[in-house]
């Protein structure tokens, strides 16, 4: 995998990370009660799911290589399919002018433990389906599947959670500014929209992949 290939891939990535979801809920409703070491619990908990969904995705993967062509080009169509979903929705988003306000979210009402908030990061992006099916739609758009490398597919994995890192990382320093930059209408509708072009492209070209297998 090229350095090319990386920075693409955290382009790709770094369009979801910035898009205001329930990471960035999470984050607004625990700081301000339980303080900023809660806020980088949560963080933690985030990248640990990131790491487990990923293990999962290239578990898969590698499963359905070795055991048939057929079936890893289905899985190839239907992560091209998902990746233009994600790309139609979110331009549909972006032109309705769909906003979710993370900024003005309420916090939490009870104090959180670090473990507590740990294990609240964990259950966030352990139970959200969507992180696998993402990774097991875009590894094949930047591993040569003819050669899998388990270390070239952790190494995506670890892009997208320094991306989340230093994102909600900025966000827990900056709460109150950087919250109510990522809750502005137009910021939101920028992102969707650069985010639907991006992954209709990407969808596009991971349906023209044709491995030697």
């Amino acid at each position: 995998m090229t350095l090319a290939e990386i920075l693409t891939f955290a382009v790709v990535a770094g369009l979801l990370v910035v898009s205001p979801g329930p990471n960035g809920v999470l984050i607004a409703r625990t700081v301000p009660t339980s303080g900023r070491q809660a806020g980088f619990a949560n963080i933690a908990g985030f990248v640990s799911a990131f790491y487990m969904h990923g293990a999962l995705s290239i578990l898969g993967l590698s499963l359905i290589l070795v055991q048939s062509a057929t079936a890893f080009a289905i899985v190839k169509y239907l992560g091209a399919a998902y990746l233009c979903w994600i790309g139609l929705k979110s331009l549909w988003a972006a032109w309705r002018g769909e906003t979710q306000d993370v900024s003005q979210v309420s916090p939490a009402k009870r104090q959180r433990t670090l473990v507590r908030a740990y294990v609240e990061g964990l259950l966030t992006n352990l139970l959200n389906p969507k992180t696998s099916m993402f990774y097991l739609a875009a590894f094949p758009q930047f591993i040569a599947i003819e050669t899998p490398s388990l270390g070239a597919s952790f190494t995506l994995v670890t892009v997208h959670s320094l991306l989340n890192v230093v994102w909600f990382s900025a966000m827990v320093l900056l709460l109150t500014r950087l919250s109510a930059v990522a809750g502005r209408g137009q910021f939101q509708r920028w992102v969707k929209g650069v985010t639907g072009v991006v992954f209709l492209g990407f969808g596009a070209k991971l349906a023209t992949i044709r491995p030697s297998l």
